[in-house]
């Protein structure tokens, strides 16, 4: 095995890693903690004129206080549908519509609701986790391959070891993440 191959199988693994990572961060910025962020909603989509478009590309996203988003439309034109792709987005908030922008209260939490989303994110770490491991699989198979193929046991051994050891750094990293948000979700 040439350490170019090496390098290809340690890279795709790492990618598919960080990929999960990624979903993960933007999967918990989407749970709200009962203070306003615009997060919450950049990611929605909105018809523009027959075709979606990113919230981002047709509105100016804000807020005005810790509890309330303001979402400014650049056409007026555009105050229904942003509104329409709020109520599907099922965010458990109800836009309000004064005709030139539309404002989003974010409720406080109950200790009944933070516990629900502490479980949501918990599981939404427990899915990365399976995007972690599936990386280290997919990775050591090829390993695995490759030794079978006629490279070297020891090297396959230490790029296994290799393999094992990014996953658990991206797993903490997981954790990590996780544990911040539960925080902040209990958090009053």
């Amino acid at each position: 095995m040439t350490q170019e191959e090496i390098d290809l199988i340690m890279e795709v693994a790492e990618e598919q890693m960080d990929k999960a990572l990624t979903h993960l961060k933007i999967e918990l910025s989407k749970i709200t903690t009962g203070k306003a962020n615009p997060a919450m909603v950049t990611g929605l989509s909105v018809n523009y004129y027959g075709s979606p478009t990113p919230l981002s590309q047709v509105a100016n996203v804000s807020t005005s206080d810790a509890r309330t988003i303001v979402i400014q439309p650049w056409e007026k034109s555009m105050l229904g549908p942003i509104e329409k792709s709020i109520f599907e987005a099922n965010l458990g908030v109800t836009p309000m519509n004064d005709g030139i922008i539309i404002r989003l209260s974010i409720p406080p939490l109950t200790e009944e609701r933070r516990k629900d989303l502490v479980k949501r994110s918990a599981g939404l770490g427990e899915e990365t986790k399976v995007g972690i491991r599936g990386g280290r699989r997919d990775a050591i198979e090829e390993i695995k391959k490759a030794v079978k193929n006629g490279s070297p046991e020891d090297l396959g051994k230490r790029m296994e070891e290799d393999i094992d050891n990014l996953a658990k750094k991206y797993i903490a990293q997981s954790d990590e993440l996780i544990k911040v948000k539960e925080k902040d979700i209990m958090t009053v």
